[in-house]
């Protein structure tokens, strides 16, 4: 089997528990798998709609593959550090005003998250009684993604509070030396 820590990014390391690298790898693979099957599924739709004998039932995967993929990927940003947080305006910054920013960056997440996983799973718990059509597949099938990653968003936002208050947010890929080169170059 392929070592999954390909699969892991090293950038923000000091943010990450390596216990959970082996989740972040399953992540990224089921995204490039939604995204392979929901491509798949929507040339098999354009394909068979094109000659006349259109598969209903394409669309409930076609949705089913989205949902998933977007949610799980947020779940991956969330981990990988991308997305979700001011890095931009932070990665420029130390000390203090740095942590401060990186803190509330990462409270409003973990708000964002236990209120994905309160409502998504009232959601999903109504969604048992109601069905797609034509294959009568519960609507939890697509909505239970949401609470899923609501836990998983709210777990990588409490391992980098935990280890951004340890070790500090700032890691050395935030540490831009562009403008020195530029000015040796100058010079």
């Amino acid at each position: 089997m392929a070592d999954f820590r390909a699969l892991v990014l090293d950038r923000h390391r000091q943010l990450k528990w390596k216990a959970f690298d082996p989740l972040e790898a399953l992540l990224m693979i089921l995204c490039g798998v939604c995204i392979g099957m929901f491509t798949v599924a929507v040339l098999c739709d354009v394909v068979t709609r094109t000659i006349g004998a259109p598969w209903l039932w394409l669309q409930q995967v076609t949705t089913a593959f989205f949902a998933w993929g977007v949610f799980l990927g947020m779940a991956a940003a969330t981990r990988r550090n991308d997305h979700f947080y001011l890095t931009e305006i932070t990665k420029r910054m130390t000390g203090a005003p740095r942590s401060a920013i990186e803190i509330a960056n990462r409270v409003i997440v973990l708000i964002v998250a236990l209120l994905l996983i309160w409502f998504g799973w009232k959601n999903a718990l109504l969604d048992l009684g109601s069905y797609r059509m034509p294959s009568l597949i519960p609507l939890t099938v697509y909505t239970a993604i949401v609470p899923a990653a609501g836990v998983l968003i709210a777990l990588f936002t409490i391992e980098q509070l935990v280890n951004g208050w340890r070790h500090g947010f700032e890691g050395p890929e935030d540490r831009d030396e562009l403008p020195q080169a530029i000015v040796e170059e100058i010079e």
